[in-house]
């Protein structure tokens, strides 16, 4: 049939047949978004190749309850640093052992056969959907909807590999950004799922938008409810896995360099004059404040403490109300900052407190906060913990993956008994005296969870939450089917990382009201939901160190002290 003959057919068909025309069109246009989705994510892989965040992975093991559903009953702690330079690797902050053997995704059989246990870097792999071919010649894609994450329009889709395209591919639903095409979010497992020396697990794994068009992995969030492994032992569990530390460059003291400023020859000419010799108490104070600040800095330079920000205010409003109703004006000045660690722990440098971003997530109320706050002021006040050693900086001048072996904050019990003493003597006359067993209440619910989760109630630089059996003595009965009775939050429900600047802000929900018992959730991890935004340009507000005023503040005003606050079961926005 000749070319123009053909040409008068297909027009006859397409004449007849417009539903037809129509579906052609619009199958090339999925292709072709298609094809900008899967080059935009082996971009987006390379991109990520350049980065080394902190990664951490916490693990809970469920067991089957009538009442409460599936509650934890053991528990796994990982903090690693991530080198996607050379792959998938995780430099451990904490256990230097490893797994024995050769092995193959998160839950993985150790080369005897005798057990099974998991790997940090399974959790870590989980970042990327596919890094060996991620486009329309290894998948399939069918398109379901257009859906909002935040304020981010999505394209989704539903993946599947090719058959004989190999193993380790990714199986699940991908929300890609409708703006930039890029892959924010991603669900599913990879395939196969049960391999020779171990398991894939089911994941939800996020992004953000952390500069303009630079979206890097945030969140993993990890479950299995009906997995058996290789020896018929059922697999129930749930896991979190945060990144952060992305821009550790522009940490600590090297940000401030562009804003030094030259004096006039005049102005340095009157310091001078003035200038004077300290008295050896003040050198010994400077000395101690120096040693201080060098051990805040190495731990901001490497991502385990956040900058000065909003939640440093909160928290010191509670001290200064806690100082101004004892009478007492600690100088130097106490200062506050969070520990971006899991890790349920609080401990004092010098006259700086601080308290672990785990801690401050499942703290029910403020007068839960101030208790915490009172045994850390105790310690300051009564033992003096001394930073002399600190003072040489060939001693915090440490790896990143060293500090937790070589660095260690931790009293003794016997300081750890008199700074409870005095804990308790300062809580008694401060303005959460009449609030003091909604504390007695969080320490009896720590105090019930100690044999199920060691991993998250142990310190890894400081000190446990101390049980004082005062509060505990002031405290009502653990009453789950009681929903107005919130002893404790799931992990996530005050905090908000920022995984670019390490910046910490208070989590922003709406009050959320229990329908169950099991909805309460003490201490546990449920699934990520972070609202997805593009990045804004818009200066951050600015932040200080300084202490507020001294007065009485209606700190139970401030977050996270509100009783409506108490109730929320939130995830980081």
């Amino acid at each position: 049939m000749r070319a123009w003959m053909k040409a008068v057919l297909l027009s006859a068909i397409v004449a007849s047949f417009p539903g037809w025309a129509l579906a052609q069109q619009a199958t090339s246009s999925v292709d072709q978004v298609v094809d900008r989705i899967t080059a935009r994510e082996q971009k987006e892989v390379q991109v990520i190749r350049q980065y080394s965040p902190l990664i951490e992975t916490y693990i809970q093991d469920l067991r089957p309850d009538k009442e409460l559903g599936n509650t934890p009953q053991r528990d796994h702690y990982f903090l690693g640093l991530a080198d996607f330079k050379k792959g998938v690797v995780d430099h451990s902050l904490l256990d230097k052992k490893g797994v024995r053997g050769k092995t193959s995704g998160p839950l993985s059989h150790v080369s005897d056969f005798f057990s099974s246990e998991y790997v940090p870097e399974g959790f870590l792999e989980m970042v990327f959907l596919d890094t060996g071919g991620f486009d329309r010649a290894h998948y399939h894609f069918d398109y379901v909807r257009k859906e909002f994450l935040g304020e981010v329009r999505c394209l989704v889709f539903d993946v599947e590999p090719l058959p004989k395209t190999g193993k380790g591919r990714f199986k699940g639903r991908i929300w890609a950004s409708e703006q930039d095409y890029a892959i924010v979010r991603f669900n599913g497992v990879y395939t196969p799922i049960a391999t020779m020396t171990g398991f894939n697990l089911h994941f939800d794994s996020w992004r953000t938008n952390m500069q303009p068009g630079l979206w890097l992995p945030t969140y993993v969030y990890s479950q299995e409810s009906n997995l058996k492994d290789v020896f018929g032992a059922q697999v129930r569990f749930k896991s979190q896995t945060r990144l952060w530390g992305y821009n550790l460059r522009a940490a600590g003291r090297e940000s401030e360099f562009a804003e030094l400023t030259v004096e006039a020859p005049g102005s340095i000419q009157d310091q001078a004059a003035a200038a004077q010799d300290p008295s050896p108490v003040e050198a010994e104070r400077q000395w101690q404040h120096e040693a201080e600040d060098n051990v805040i800095e190495r731990l901001q330079r490497s991502g385990l403490m956040a900058p000065s920000g909003p939640v440093d205010k909160v928290l010191a409003t509670v001290v200064n109300n806690i100082e101004y109703t004892s009478n007492i004006d600690i100088q130097p000045e106490i200062r506050c900052r969070v520990l971006l660690t899991s890790t349920l722990e609080s401990f004092s440098i010098g006259h700086t407190i601080v308290i672990s971003r785990g801690l401050l997530d499942v703290l029910p109320d403020e007068a839960s906060l101030a208790t915490i706050l009172a045994q850390e002021m105790g310690e300051i006040i009564v033992t003096k913990p001394s930073t002399d050693q600190w003072g040489f900086n060939d001693l915090t001048n440490i790896p990143t993956t060293e500090i937790m072996e070589r660095l260690s904050f931790k009293d003794t019990q016997h300081d750890a008994d008199l700074a409870n003493q005095k804990a308790v003597e300062l809580l008694k006359n401060s303005p959460y005296k009449d609030k003091l067993a909604n504390a007695g209440l969080f320490l009896k619910q720590l105090d019930a969870e100690q044999k199920a989760l060691p991993a998250l109630i142990s310190p890894k630089l400081g000190n446990r939450v101390y049980v004082a059996q005062q509060l505990l003595n002031t405290a009502p009965q653990i009453q789950m089917a009681k929903l107005d009775q919130i002893s404790a939050l799931p992990l996530g429900g005050r905090i908000k990382l920022d995984a670019w600047s390490d910046k910490v802000d208070m989590v922003k929900t709406r009050p959320v009201a229990l329908i169950s018992e099991r909805e309460k959730m003490p201490f546990e991890v449920t699934p990520f939901l972070p609202y997805l935004s593009y990045y804004s340009t818009s200066p951050a507000a600015a932040t200080a160190d300084a202490k507020p005023e001294a007065k009485p503040a209606e700190a139970t005003t401030q977050p996270p002290a509100t009783e409506t606050q108490t109730q929320q079961q939130a995830q980081p926005q």
